[in-house]
C-alpha cells in the first residue's frame, strides 16, 4: 500500500485542493514520467497528459477485475504509433494512450476523471481507464498502477502529441455532496445561480438559454462536417465560421435538435461555484429527453464568483441528440450543478492568475478559435 499521508482526519471528507494534490506529487501519490509543469494543478483537480505513444484499438472496453489495460490492448488493437510532436486522431476511431502519470494512492483516497472543457467543446470524447477498471472515470481508493486515456474525436479530427492535455483527475476523500437544506443555505448565503426561484432539488437546476441577446440574437453554434484538423495545443489559431455554423433565437425560442448533430449552446442562468466548494454538471433526468448536455463535467472553487471576477458565469452546454429528432424549449432544465465540499479552499481559485480561459463567460467556443464571441 501507499507510504503516502496526507493527515486527514477520518471523519473530515470532501475534495482534495491544489496544496494536497501538490502534496500528492511531492511525496509519490502522484507519480509523473516527466517533470510537473506548474499550471497542471488547478484548484480543485490535475491535468493530466498524453504519453509517447497511441493504440488505435477495435472497440471501447473497460479491462474488467481479471486484466490490466495493456493485456486488452493486446488483443483488441490494430496499430500503434509515436505521438512526439504530433499525430492526428481521425473522427469516428478509437484510440487508448498511456498518460504520463501514474498513481499510488492512499488507502483513503480516490479519484474521478472529466474531459477538459476545451476538449468537450471540440466533441473529443475521453475517458479515463485504470487496470481492473469496472466503471470508466474512476479511481479505486488506494489504487496503484498506470493511468490510459481513451479518445475518440466525435466531430473534428484532431493534432495531438506527447504532453497534450485532455483530461483531469480530481481526488476525493470520502464525499461531501451538498444537498437538501444544506444546498439552500448555501444559495442563500453565496446565491449559486441567479435565478430568484432556483430549483435546488438535488441539485441546482439549470435550463438552456434559446431566446438570444444583443442584435444578432445568437444561441449557440452547429458543427459542421468535414472540415480540416485542429491541433488541440493552438490557442487562438481557427476562424469560427471554417468549424462552425451559427444558430439563432426564431420567434418561437425553440431549437430542434438533429440526431449525431453536435451543438454549443449556454445556460439560461448564470452560476457561480464559492471557494469551499467545487461542482459537477450531471444531466437531468433522461426520461426528459434523449441528448447529452456536457462532456467536461469539472467547475473548480471560483468559477463564477465574483471575489474571482467571475460575477457569474454561463455554463456552456455541448448538446448532442441521440435516437430522434428533439425540441428543446428556452428555459427548459437539462442539467444540474450538483456541489461537493472541499476538504479546505484552494490556495487559488478559478481566474485568479492560473490561465483560466472561460471566467466570466457566457456563450464561448474553445480556446483553440479567434475572436469567439462571448455574449
Amino acid at each position: 500500500m501507499s507510504s503516502v499521508s496526507l493527515s486527514i482526519a477520518a471523519t473530515d471528507q470532501g475534495i482534495l485542493p491544489d496544496r494536497m494534490i501538490l502534496h500528492l506529487l511531492t511525496t509519490g501519490g502522484i507519480v509523473s514520467a516527466a517533470p510537473v509543469i506548474q499550471d497542471q494543478v488547478q484548484p480543485a483537480s490535475l491535468d493530466l497528459r498524453l504519453g509517447e505513444v497511441a493504440f488505435r484499438v477495435r472497440a471501447s472496453f473497460l479491462p474488467g477485475p481479471r486484466a490490466t489495460v495493456a493485456e486488452r490492448i493486446e488483443d483488441l488493437k490494430l496499430h500503434e504509433f509515436a505521438l512526439g510532436e504530433g499525430a492526428v486522431l481521425e473522427t469516428g476511431c478509437v484510440y487508448i494512450v498511456p498518460l504520463i502519470e501514474s498513481l499510488t494512492l492512499p488507502s483513503d483516497i480516490a479519484a474521478a476523471a472529466n474531459p477538459k472543457s476545451s476538449t468537450g467543446r471540440l466533441d473529443i470524447f475521453t475517458r479515463l481507464i485504470a487496470d481492473y477498471a469496472r466503471a470508466f472515470d474512476h479511481v479505486e481508493a488506494g489504487y496503484q498502477g498506470p493511468l490510459y486515456l481513451e479518445i475518440s474525436p466525435r466531430t473534428f479530427p484532431v493534432l495531438v502529441r506527447e504532453g497534450s492535455r485532455l483530461s483531469q483527475i480530481r481526488f476525493h476523500h470520502g464525499r461531501a455532496i451538498v444537498a437538501g437544506t444544506a444546498l439552500g443555505d448555501l444559495h442563500a448565503r453565496e446565491r449559486l445561480v441567479d435565478e430568484a426561484d432556483a430549483d435546488l432539488e438535488a441539485g441546482v437546476a439549470v435550463g438552456v438559454d434559446l431566446a438570444g441577446l444583443g442584435p444578432e440574437r445568437l444561441i449557440g453554434y452547429r458543427a459542421k462536417r468535414h472540415t480540416g484538423l485542429i491541433d488541440v495545443d493552438r490557442r487562438d489559431a481557427y476562424e469560427v465560421d471554417e468549424f462552425w455554423e451559427s444558430i439563432r433565437a426564431n420567434d418561437d425560442q425553440t431549437l430542434i435538435l438533429d440526431p449525431n448533430e453536435f451543438y454549443i449552446l449556454a445556460s439560461k442562468q448564470a452560476v457561480q461555484v464559492p471557494p469551499d466548494c467545487a461542482a459537477e454538471m450531471v444531466p437531468f433526468d433522461p426520461l426528459v429527453g434523449e441528448f447529452r448536455v456536457h462532456y467536461a463535467g469539472f467547475f473548480d472553487p471560483g468559477f463564477g464568483y465574483a471575489g474571482a471576477g467571475g460575477r457569474g458565469a454561463r455554463a456552456v452546454l455541448e448538446v448532442r441528440s441521440r435516437e430522434v429528432p428533439f425540441i428543446l424549449e428556452h428555459g427548459q432544465r437539462v442539467g444540474r450543478l450538483v456541489f461537493e465540499k472541499m476538504l479546505a479552499p484552494p490556495n487559488q481559485l478559478y481566474g485568479e492568475g492560473i490561465g483560466s480561459n472561460y471566467q466570466a463567460q457566457s456563450l464561448k467556443l474553445s480556446k483553440h478559435f479567434r475572436g469567439s464571441p462571448d455574449r
